[in-house]
């Protein structure tokens, strides 16, 4: 799925602020038809080299759990480093969701469960626990990366980060 045009940071901000993801400050202008191409968004956002923007995949998967059916198929046409970063991002969002399902209902709504669909291809033995799979998921993502990022960090910063953001919007 390489992609020949450049996407920027900025039309990656304005496609998410178009679908409701207000994880990333920006200039959130409704002049976005990248919302309108999952697929090619998600592998933008896995390629792009901002990691703040990077890290959005986790909230647009928890808002937008319809565009599971794509990840498949755009993690398949990535590079490594782009495609460990969908899978983790991908099965962060997932336990996240699981972790916060109450919370989340309450201010989005009943969103679908995402389906596991990288958990064996990680060599993650997932249990019924979101938090231990996070755990897991983390330390493999810090095995196959070769980093010593603390991802199960990362992975909670992006969904409290966006949490706080929809309290807010409820406040207002």
């Amino acid at each position: 799925m390489s992609h020949p045009v450049t996407t920027t940071g900025d039309q990656l901000t304005n496609a998410l602020h178009v679908l409701d993801v207000n994880f990333i400050m920006g200039v959130g202008s409704k002049d976005a038809s990248l919302h309108k191409q999952p697929a090619h968004l998600i592998a933008a956002l896995a390629e792009i080299q901002e990691a703040r923007l990077r890290l959005s995949l986790i909230p647009l998967f928890l808002e937008h759990p319809e565009f599971a059916e794509h990840v498949h198929a755009v993690a398949k046409e990535l590079g490594p480093s782009a495609r460990l970063i969908l899978q983790c991002y991908y099965s962060a969002a997932i336990w996240l969701g699981q972790k916060y399902r109450v919370r989340l209902n309450s201010l989005i709504g009943e969103k679908a469960s995402l389906p596991d669909h990288f958990s064996s291809e990680l060599g993650i033995q997932i249990t019924n626990d979101p938090e231990a799979n996070l755990k897991l998921l983390a330390e493999r993502h810090q095995e196959l990366s070769g980093t010593q990022v603390n991802w199960l960090g990362t992975y909670q910063h992006a969904a409290q980060v966006w949490i706080k953001g929809l309290e807010l919007q409820v406040v207002e």
